[in-house]
């Protein structure tokens, strides 16, 4: 079975990186850059070169966003997609309009509350994790689509599609990491799967090596078919036809009619503020966002510069705060269109206060005594992320998930792509954690055609209505607090966006009560400090995979991609 765990996208994340040689010699690995006109940040130096060859042949950053996209579910199997599911915001370079795009997959018709109990109703390990009956209906397709036809500066589907179709049909040289991730999981491959796939050599006992060809063919085909006829080359005909038949193969409930039903949904996005400036997030059924806001409340009464950077009075605010905010999570979010979220309460200033009324600075609060809060009414892992800013400052935040490494390691036959294990995502079971160890209740209970929880938070930040910072991240449940800390970087402790990315992080999710801190992260006086306070300190190797940009104050684009990750590229011009 595959390792229950919620370390287990975080290391996954930073395998390569703890324990591999440098990246495959023949792509140029860049982690941060200035740049005068336009900047893409992305998980992979192929992916990143596609988005700046369409941001030079004057496409904008919905083009880049798209054509990287795509070229993501080729490079980048463990989390690039066309199998998967995502978020996109965006704001217009004049300010003038903000958008956010929900391409979160969904539940099959076929589901229901209890699918991965037994008939005691206990949860079934690893029912939800590997193999068909843990993927949700994929979104990303038609995201693309609904971005193109809403926001496309260059109008040419085809020109956009066909470099991902070239990376498939000719093949790429594999990194180092690659080839790690690719034989981590040769047997989840050969287990989950019902034809052979591109994933594993024909000889099955061969491992990968950096530099190996992988050639997608089946992939390379499907990608023609969304090249000729869009959203429907995927959704419906014979791309639909295999999702369809490879789910009868295997025990799956996606049926070619879910496939057909699946349609993107145009939000409004959450606005927040923060120390004078403004801020463009994900709204339900991402928790991102309103998270994200509910701890920059609860934090901004305090001085942090005065603080100190990592200090454990640093640490120990914002780790009080985040086991507030994680029970709210718990207890109220979900997917706005089958559950009342109560959105206005969980960001009413006097609410965030109160919740946060109890914080002892000398004392850790154990997570026992915190529950999700009470209101009188309620409102009617492996994941990517990449930023975009174009020549005329439109700005693109996009998360991308299969959710675990390679999602269900399971492939579409005849199709070439992997399919997502999101339900994963959903609440089995109130009270029982997912592969993330994140709890959920009612909120986040299975239903037909309900998109699961997500902690996906793309966030665009600006001051005096100009781009200030574009950021995201991939990592589970961590993706919301490394958000967190790489904007606080900026804000109170003015470091330059270089620093802010590659500075270590610590994070807190209310259940498991622990506090994680990447190694490194402080000094042995913080941790005794720390410990002394009652936090429980659990040390790990990377938080989060941060793709950033900063316009600084010259004017200037900073482009930064993660350098807990061997391949994440920064390119610019």
């Amino acid at each position: 079975m595959r390792l229950n765990h919620f370390l287990f996208a975080l290391l996954f994340l930073t395998l390569a990186a703890c324990k591999q040689k440098p990246t495959f010699s023949g792509y140029s690995i860049q982690k941060s850059t200035l740049a005068d006109s336009a900047i893409v940040s992305t998980a992979h130096p192929l992916a990143s070169e596609v988005g700046l060859a369409v941001l030079k042949d004057g496409g904008n950053a919905i083009d880049a966003a798209i054509a990287v996209h795509l070229a993501l579910a080729v490079v980048y199997p463990a989390a690039g997609n066309i199998g998967g599911g995502g978020f996109l915001v965006y704001r217009s370079g004049d300010g003038q309009e903000v958008a956010a795009l929900d391409f979160r997959e969904k539940a099959p018709a076929k589901a229901h509350r209890d699918m991965y109990l037994d008939a005691e109703g206990n949860v079934i390990n690893g029912k939800s994790i590997e193999g068909h009956l843990a993927a949700g209906v994929p979104g990303s397709v038609e995201g693309c689509w609904q971005m193109f036809q809403k926001y496309s500066k260059l109008k040419d589907w085809k020109r956009l599609v066909q470099p991902a179709i070239d990376l498939a049909a000719k093949g790429f040289n594999i990194t180092q990491a690659e080839a790690v991730g690719l034989n981590e999981y040769r047997k989840g491959f050969l287990s989950n799967n019902t034809k052979a796939c591109a994933f594993v050599k024909a000889d099955s006992t061969q491992k990968w090596k950096a530099g190996d060809l992988l050639v997608q063919t089946e992939l390379a085909e499907t990608l023609q078919r969304i090249r000729d006829q869009g959203r429907d080359g995927f959704y419906g005909g014979k791309t639909a036809d295999l999702v369809a038949a490879e789910m009868q193969r295997g025990g799956g409930w996606i049926t070619a009619q879910d496939m057909a039903d699946y349609h993107a949904v145009w939000r409004k996005p959450m606005l927040g503020k923060y120390r004078g400036y403004d801020l463009i997030s994900m709204p339900p059924p991402s928790s991102g966002g309103i998270a994200l806001f509910q701890l920059l409340g609860m934090v901004e009464p305090y001085d942090l510069g005065k603080m100190g950077f990592h200090s454990p009075e640093h640490i120990h605010l914002f780790t009080e705060a985040e086991r507030r905010v994680y029970a709210d999570r718990a207890k109220h979010l979900g997917d706005a269109d089958f559950y009342g979220v109560p959105i206005a309460n969980l960001l009413d200033s006097q609410y965030i206060q109160e919740r946060f009324a109890n914080f002892d600075p000398q004392k850790a609060t154990p997570s026992k005594a915190i529950e999700g809060g009470e209101f009188t009414g309620k409102e009617s892992k492996q994941t990517t992320h990449y930023s975009i800013v174009d020549a005329d400052g439109n700005a693109v935040a996009i998360t991308t998930t299969l959710n675990g490494g390679y999602g269900a390691l399971t492939v579409v036959g005849g199709a070439g792509f992997l399919l997502n294990n999101e339900m994963d995502d959903f609440s089995a079971k109130p009270g029982v954690p997912n592969l993330y160890g994140a709890i959920g209740g009612d909120a986040n209970a299975i239903m037909p055609g309900k998109r699961p929880l997500s902690s996906m938070t793309p966030t665009i930040v600006t001051k005096d209505g100009k781009l200030c910072m574009v950021v995201g991240t991939p990592g589970g449940t961590t993706i919301i607090t490394s958000v967190f800390q790489v904007i606080t970087n900026v804000i109170d402790f003015n470091m330059n966006m270089t620093d802010a990315t590659h500075a270590k992080r610590f994070h807190s999710q209310w259940s498991p009560d622990e506090l994680y801190l990447e190694k490194g992260a402080a000094n042995e006086a913080t941790r005794k400090k720390l410990r002394g306070m009652g936090h429980k300190i659990v040390e790990w190797s990377g938080i989060g995979l941060v793709e950033s940009i900063l316009l600084r104050k010259d004017g200037k684009l900073e482009g930064v991609a993660d350098n807990r990750a061997e391949d994440d590229t920064v390119l610019g011009y």
